[in-house]
């Protein structure tokens, strides 16, 4: 993934932040056509780093098909992220360790929030709801605890990474049963294979501009709340969760800054 172009680049962040990508499959192309943003996809799927998940007419919905894969984009957004905010991993770790067993989430989150306002220099052009998720994506990652599961992944049902634990049944239809969770929405699914975590998350990130803020923040908030609640009501949560005390968490972004966070 390293020296891409600019077109390239678009299609590497819209498929790591959004966990999927609509795409014509390409059955050949010359070495000089696998260059257009077109065509990349279908390099990405014949190096198994995309699987097909769906169609939408006849378009190919094209997902990333495992946890270890996934691990790979989320690098590269990391890579373009550390040039203009210099994060502390180490603080990060602390605090994930803190999440997992003490259920303390309020400092790290907040922290993360901070880095992003930090990034001076390309907020402009990362500001948004799906790209402030893809921030989150990219850094909870790094975590030993979880397996960060954007909602995209869980209606589609290629929850690779969701179906590991011998808690968890490893069916595809099991994946396929999945609730739906709303845009700007993921699951800190509890990693138990490595680590006995106490606690799990759901967080939800919504998004205004900075001129809309004042006059839609309070029913954008409330809707957040009824989604997250409803969310975490479904029956298939509660295996998930896998006897971990599950915390709702909402934050509310005002354009690149944090403006509210609470459990709910």
């Amino acid at each position: 993934m390293d020296r891409l172009d600019g077109n390239r680049q678009g299609v590497l962040r819209k498929i790591t932040e959004e966990g999927q990508i609509r795409a014509e499959l390409y059955t050949s192309f010359s070495a000089m056509e696998m260059t257009k943003p077109d065509v990349f996809p279908s390099l990405l799927f014949y190096y198994g780093m995309l699987t097909i998940v769906g169609t939408r007419g006849s378009q190919l919905i094209l997902g990333i098909p495992n946890n270890n894969v996934r691990k790979q984009y989320y690098n590269y957004l990391l890579e373009n992220y550390d040039k203009a905010c210099q994060v502390r991993t180490s603080k990060l770790n602390s605090g994930f360790t803190d999440m997992a067993f003490d259920g303390q989430w309020r400092e790290t989150l907040q922290y993360m929030a901070d880095c992003y306002k930090n990034l001076s220099s390309v907020r402009d052009s990362i500001e948004g709801e799906r790209n402030i998720q893809g921030f989150f994506l990219a850094y909870l990652n790094l975590n030993d605890y979880y397996l960060t599961a954007p909602e995209v992944e869980l209606q589609h049902g290629y929850c690779e990474f969701s179906c590991k634990s011998s808690v968890i049944p490893s069916s595809l239809e099991y994946c396929r049963a999945q609730p739906k969770m709303p845009l700007g929405q993921f699951f800190l699914l509890p990693n138990l294979t490595h680590y006995q975590s106490s606690h799990s998350y759901i967080l939800e990130i919504k998004y205004l501009p900075k001129k809309d803020f004042a006059e839609k923040s309070e029913a954008q908030w409330q809707e957040a709340v009824s989604q997250i609640q409803g969310y975490a009501r479904a029956p298939r949560v509660e295996t998930l969760r896998q006897g971990t005390q599950l915390h709702l968490i909402v934050m509310q972004f005002c354009g690149w800054e944090l403006a509210r966070m609470e459990e709910v």
